[in-house]
């Protein structure tokens, strides 16, 4: 695979990142991911900021290869995160679900690259305008928090390509080969993938959440609680309570209460498949066992090829 502007921001093999996601993604899974060639992230997105740091010192231990961390933006203690990827001396930062203006000049002051993560063209140029050196546009399809404006990957890459000049990472139901390229020809230099990633043996999600993932199918997962913060889940006795609660034309103070607090981690951390949140894509349908990470990367780029060289052979006059 040739280098292009990703590979060479953030000195990785493949233009392929594994996503931040909560409750998922430790130091064991991104040093896998950096091993094998990829760009893999420390999802801050869950951690106390001295876990953080845990995560960062084991990663250094596992590996060499360049890393990044996720930071939610609006996350209570992103101060003290940001003073650590600092002092750590962290390559590349990924922000999200906050002002991307906030950091980015610090960051960059300090060495770090700064990626941050949109779901429009309006978030996209407002994320080149702040400086950023990449961006990531988020598909609906995505699990996890989401954009309100439910803009289909397949649609929201070429046009955001259309409107910005710096390197343009693909995120939202993606998790082979085919769809990397697919990606890729529809306008990014990269791919973040991160539900294939959850089905990974070094993923620190649970067992119990990674077996109900490989075992979804189509139509397993909705998008919900768009007056909180829109978010992708799968479908189980929390999801059904929510849809309860708006057929009972449920007010947003209600629905606050049924969330309560650390759903996210009593589903994919803890395993409770019945009241805990379950984020995850729709892609999930399409996800058939837990592999080494390390697999997961080669096999994406192995189909990547196979296909890009099929596809060079085909006379489309």
């Amino acid at each position: 695979m040739s280098t292009n502007r990703i590979t060479q921001l953030f000195k990785v093999k493949y233009p392929l990142i594994q996503a931040g996601m909560v409750w998922a993604s430790g130091w064991k899974l991104a040093s896998a991911v950096s091993n094998a060639g990829g760009l893999g992230i420390i999802g801050a997105g869950s951690m106390y900021p001295e876990v953080l740091k845990e995560h960062i010192l084991k990663y250094k231990k596992a590996t060499n290869k360049p890393f990044a961390v996720n930071v939610p933006l609006l996350y209570p203690n992103a101060e003290e995160i940001m003073r650590i990827i600092v002092e750590e001396k962290v390559p590349v930062v990924f922000t999200s679900a906050g002002n991307p203006k906030t950091w980015t000049k610090h960051l960059q002051e300090n060495g770090i690259v700064v990626v941050h993560v949109v779901s429009s063209v309006k978030f996209a140029l407002k994320s080149q305008e702040a400086g950023v050196d990449a961006i990531v546009a988020e598909g609906f399809e995505a699990g996890g928090h989401n954009g309100r404006d439910e803009t289909t990957t397949f649609t929201l890459i070429p046009m955001v390509k259309e409107k910005i000049e710096i390197p343009l990472i693909a995120a939202g139901g993606i998790a082979t080969g085919r769809g990397m390229l697919a990606a890729m020809v529809l306008g990014a230099d990269a791919v973040q993938i991160g539900s294939r990633f959850v089905a990974s043996e070094e993923a620190s999600s649970h067992i119990n959440f990674k077996e109900m993932v490989v075992e979804a199918q189509e139509g397993d997962t909705k998008l919900t609680l768009k007056e909180l913060a829109p978010v992708r889940l799968l479908k189980n006795k929390f999801f059904q309570d929510i849809e309860t609660l708006y057929a009972e034309h449920a007010s947003k103070e209600d629905l606050k209460q049924l969330l309560g607090r650390a759903r996210a981690k009593k589903g994919m951390f803890e395993g409770d498949l019945e009241e805990g949140e379950l984020e995850i894509g729709q892609i999930s349908g399409l996800i058939n066992n837990i592999k080494p990470a390390a697999e997961i990367v080669n096999e994406i780029i192995e189909e990547f090829e196979m296909v890009k060289n099929d596809m060079s052979k085909i006379n489309l006059k």
